[in-house]
């Protein structure tokens, strides 16, 4: 949790953004959670009513303040996306929460960010096709469960086969990698992937979860990319938006290094790549 906290202070003291470039979200109503979540579900979690089954499913004591927190990253997701159609691409600087589905949750997520941005958009005709590319390195579970029927919400996930969650849902797209991927395997094929997707279901939003626990030094990734290999993951995605005009909405997702160091510097360089492409 102390990444969500470093993260900001480390841009500021690299200079790569100052304090205006940040906005602060508010609660989501819970209406708009409805969009993407079961309404028996949420009126559980926001009345700290879940079955204790579920509440060990995802793995935090139920607390107000933790609840609102959900709320509040529902809320900076949806920000993201209005200020990602203005300039290009956007970040909430917490986020990724992809293991909730419509009526669960799991894996330390009570509720799904952009899950329910992209229905948000949807239903308010902002968006007619959302892709969400999701590169964390596990798969986003959540995500795949609330959108599996849905015809213009596509989700695309690499993630490791073997890793959590051992019960995979049904992505549109799931590509699902062997232990010990280095770099060049990685990016190779993402490239390709990438290329695939965009001209099949030619979105016009994107939403990014941005996990760096594909890191060789995360201690739940299995995988084996480094810092450099996994900007150039972060360059890849965001060349393909740009190229395309196709707006984007980043959130952080996964990272379980040992230091914390190799975890703020893994996201940064996201914000770094960003920053770069689109000449911000």
């Amino acid at each position: 949790m102390m990444k969500y906290e470093l993260i900001p202070e480390q841009l500021i003291y690299e200079g790569l953004v100052n304090r205006n470039n940040f906005f602060e979200p508010d609660l989501v109503d819970r209406e708009i959670i409805y969009l993407a979540h079961d309404q028996a579900y949420v009126d559980d979690l926001l009345g700290l009513t879940l079955d204790p089954k579920m509440v060990r499913r995802i793995g935090f004591p139920m607390t107000q303040a933790l609840v609102d927190r959900e709320r509040y990253l529902i809320d900076g997701t949806i920000k993201a996306c209005f200020a990602a159609m203005e300039v290009g691409v956007s970040f909430n600087t917490a986020g990724g929460t992809h293991h909730a589905g419509r009526d669960f949750g799991e894996g330390f997520c009570l509720l799904n960010d952009q899950a329910v941005a992209a229905a948000y958009l949807y239903s308010q005709n902002l968006a007619k096709k959302i892709l969400i590319i999701d590169l964390d390195v596990h798969q986003g579970n959540g995500t795949a469960h609330i959108f599996e029927d849905h015809p213009d919400i596509i989700t695309f996930s690499i993630h490791g086969e073997k890793n959590f969650p051992f019960k995979k849902e049904k992505s549109h797209i799931d590509i699902g990698l062997s232990d010990g991927i280095e770099d060049e395997a990685y990016l190779s094929l993402l490239s390709s992937e990438l290329e695939a997707v965009f001209n099949q279901v030619m979105p016009d939003f994107v939403f990014y979860q941005a996990g760096v626990d594909i890191l060789a030094s995360d201690k739940l990734g299995k995988f084996k990319l480094t810092q450099e290999g996994c900007r150039k993951r972060d360059d890849l995605v965001f060349n393909a938006c740009k190229s395309r005009q196709v707006p984007v909405e980043v959130s952080m997702g996964g990272g379980y290094s040992v230091h914390i160091k190799d975890i703020v510097n893994a996201h940064v360089n996201t914000y770094r790549s960003a920053i770069h492409i689109y000449d911000l």
